[in-house]
């Protein structure tokens, strides 16, 4: 490590750190070990996250689209949370499942890492308001809107033909049970019309965990300013993606050419009739999903991607802008970051770029935890399951 980094990692303040986005339980669902176990590959485990002063995170459980043809979604969702929820268990000493702010809090206090499950994909095509209190009643705290990149039967994804042209009844009627219940609502993988109208429909604020600017980088995983504005302007927060993919685009373009498609194209996700272990042996391979091997020399350094940060404060202010890395789910992480462990070097980036401590509180973990607070913090939520389970 350089000397000036090193210097300022050990000279800066201690940062809480809230990570709205890191895949960690479908290594260890498709090859088998603990989230406890400091492994040698990928760009996330306990140890690691623990090394980089992780303090809270939105735990992600990734279904994939080729679970929904042979509508497997449901079974998959829920057995990525038996097991997450078993690591938590084994893991207890370093890692607690978080259901709201007060928990986050109390974790936190103790010295542990707060959990806050966190699902991408779906957990039901259909959008069944059953089917999502029940997910809620295992802890499930935030939910993607729309199918990962593929569109499902209430919402548009932002990299397949549009259905609905954003959301339908069946989409509004969801947004509405997830305000209700205190879910928060990530759109990241949504459709421009189908973020914008969820926007409209919620009465929380909406949270993009893990995007970019398509002003960086003109692709419909990202998102245009005036989209960025409407968010901001009812409370939401963009978390941006470490990865050079999303705002680099030389590497995105080394990406796209070496791989012969997008990093989001779902079209050839294979429809055929498959038993649920089929599938399970062909999504296998693909975890943990890590970077490209672009060349160096072609990669951006922590600095440039700050710039996204940069933009996003300009156009919209500081209290909008999260950290969303999504560790594991794909990036090609910026010089020279390796994995989880070197957190750190994006606040000693910030302080060089001259961010106010303050500023770099809020990015790095309190605006999201504001946010979250807000969502998860009802007490009609907690009167919604007294209710059932005290029925007159």
């Amino acid at each position: 490590m350089m000397p000036f980094i090193l210097a300022a990692l050990l000279s800066a303040p201690e940062i809480f750190t809230f990570d709205a986005h890191v895949h960690v339980i479908n290594r260890q669902f498709y090859h088998g070990g603990n989230i406890g176990d400091r492994v040698k590959d990928g760009q996330f485990d306990l140890p690691r996250a623990r090394q980089g002063g992780l303090n809270a995170l939105f735990f992600s459980l990734f279904v994939t689209e080729e679970y929904y043809p042979q509508h497997y979604e449901t079974k998959q969702a829920l057995r990525l949370v038996d097991l997450a929820l078993q690591q938590i268990r084994e893991n207890s000493q370093t890692i607690e499942l978080a259901l709201n702010g007060a928990d986050i809090d109390r974790v936190v206090r103790s010295g542990k890492i707060a959990a806050v499950l966190d699902m991408e994909g779906s957990i039901d095509r259909e959008g069944d308001l059953g089917v999502l209190r029940q997910f809620y009643n295992l802890g499930l705290r935030s939910y993607q809107l729309s199918a990962h990149n593929a569109s499902n039967e209430y919402a548009d994804s932002c990299c397949s033909p549009p259905q609905w042209h954003g959301l339908n009844d069946r989409g509004k009627a969801l947004v509405g049970e997830m305000n209700r219940l205190g879910i928060v609502i990530n759109v990241s993988h949504a459709s421009d019309e189908a973020i914008s109208q969820a926007i409209d429909a919620s009465s929380d604020p909406i949270v993009a965990t893990h995007h970019g600017l398509r002003e960086f980088n003109d692709i419909p995983r990202n998102m245009p300013d005036w989209l960025l504005k409407k968010l901001a302007a009812k409370g939401g927060l963009i978390g941006f993606q470490i990865g050079n993919e999303f705002h680099n685009r030389k590497v995105f373009d080394w990406r796209t050419q070496h791989a012969g498609k997008p990093f989001w194209d779902t079209a050839r996700v294979n429809p055929s009739n498959m038993s649920i272990e089929e599938i399970d042996k062909m999504v296998a391979p693909q975890f943990p999903m890590l970077g490209s091997n672009a060349p160096d020399n072609l990669k951006f350094t922590v600095d440039d991607w700050l710039q996204v940060t940069d933009r996003a404060i300009q156009l919209v202010g500081e209290d909008h802008v999260i950290l969303g890395t999504d560790f594991d789910g794909g990036p090609t992480l910026p010089l020279p970051m390796h994995d989880i462990s070197d957190l750190p070097l994006i606040t000693a980036a910030m302080r060089r770029r001259g961010y106010s401590e303050e500023r770099i509180r809020k990015i790095m973990g309190e605006n999201l935890l504001r946010v979250f607070r807000q969502v998860t913090d009802k007490p009609r939520a907690a009167a919604y399951w007294t209710s059932r389970s005290n029925p007159r």
